[in-house]
């Protein structure tokens, strides 16, 4: 770091030759190997291979996002009475934690071997203040590469003020590892959605998907209905509400690769599912391997609660309470088809 921190890469593999490797700044995925439909292993992830891009031109490639991912009206929400002033980053509102948010710092790591497979732990701790946010926070973020060829994700936090809190990891895939993301079938198990207002603020109503650019009730290809869309530039970046979501871990969402057979699900405890199609790039971010990211050259799905959560009292909520416990868990699991 440009302080002299020194910033460490773990590398976890499984017993099926699966990789994982990940950084301590930012909690970063920087990459994901996984086979296709004849074996051959390639990586599923975008980012770099250096630390000075992550530092300075990653749009939250393969990030922990926190305290708050997603974003927050206006910087501001009140808990019993008092009002608190964010950071405001993506103005007028506050995105993703705020100027330095939990994908700007580093985290401390610790690495085990399991019996389900190797893991690395990472934590931080987020100072009473940190970004306008109350109370102390500790984090722990778990990857294991299972044996079973799943990176799951378990998230831990506690505080010692009501604080709100939605943790997600902000990983863009690309199922055959090149070119754009538009040809590759997704489902999400979600038959509602929260429509935004500006700023892709929730105005606060649950809608349906049906028949819409919205519905991947049925497994689509990517860019199918893309066009039907109105926002600029045009993507989705789209808050789903997962059927049967925040009560256990359930399938949330369906993706796969016809070209190369490289199929993902993902399984969470969280209400929601953020879609978004890569949309801020344009070629000129260069990644690992020398590749230029196009538009809509990946797709996140970025399991956690809906958007503006602490300011909408209809959505479930993102509050932490002292002596409370925050436990959360995610799941992709690779196969081929």
């Amino acid at each position: 770091m440009p302080d002299g921190t020194a910033v460490d890469l773990y590398t976890l593999t499984n017993a099926n030759g699966l990789v994982c490797k990940v950084i301590t700044y930012g909690a970063v995925i920087t990459e994901l190997d996984v086979p296709d439909r004849t074996g051959r292993m390639g990586d599923v992830v975008l980012g770099f291979d250096n630390l000075r891009q992550y530092l300075t031109e990653s749009p939250c490639f393969g990030a922990v996002c926190g305290r708050v991912a997603n974003r927050i009206s206006k910087g501001r929400f009140a808990i019993d009475g008092k009002t608190y002033t964010l950071a405001i980053n993506d103005a007028p509102n506050t995105l993703h934690g705020g100027i330095k948010g939990f994908d700007k710092v580093v985290w401390t790591a610790e690495a085990a071997d399991g019996p389900d497979g190797p893991s690395v732990a990472l934590s931080h701790v987020s100072p009473d203040g940190n970004e306008g946010f109350p109370g102390t926070l500790k984090v722990k973020v778990t990857y294991t590469l299972t044996n079973g060829n799943e990176v799951r994700i378990d998230y831990e936090a506690t505080t010692d003020k009501t604080t709100p809190v939605n943790l997600t990891n902000h990983s863009y895939f690309n199922l055959s590892g090149k070119g754009d993301v538009l040809g590759q079938i997704l489902q999400i198990k979600a038959t509602k959605y929260t429509p935004t207002g500006p700023g892709l603020i929730p105005t606060g109503e649950i809608a349906d998907v049906a028949g819409g650019p919205l519905d991947f009730t049925q497994p689509k290809p990517i860019g199918r209905d893309i066009k039907k869309l109105t926002a600029k530039p045009r993507g989705y970046d789209n808050n789903f509400v997962i059927d049967g979501g925040g009560r256990g871990v359930v399938l949330a969402a369906r993706a796969q690769d016809p070209a190369t057979g490289r199929a993902m699900e993902v399984s969470t405890d969280q209400p929601a599912v953020q879609l978004y199609t890569a949309n801020s790039l344009n070629g000129k971010t260069i990644g690992k391997y020398g590749q230029a990211y196009p538009l809509h050259a990946g797709f996140c799905l970025e399991t956690q609660h809906y958007p503006d959560s602490v300011n909408q009292p209809g959505f479930p909520s993102t509050l932490l309470h002292p002596g409370e416990v925050l436990r959360s868990t995610t799941i992709y699991r690779f196969s081929v088809k």
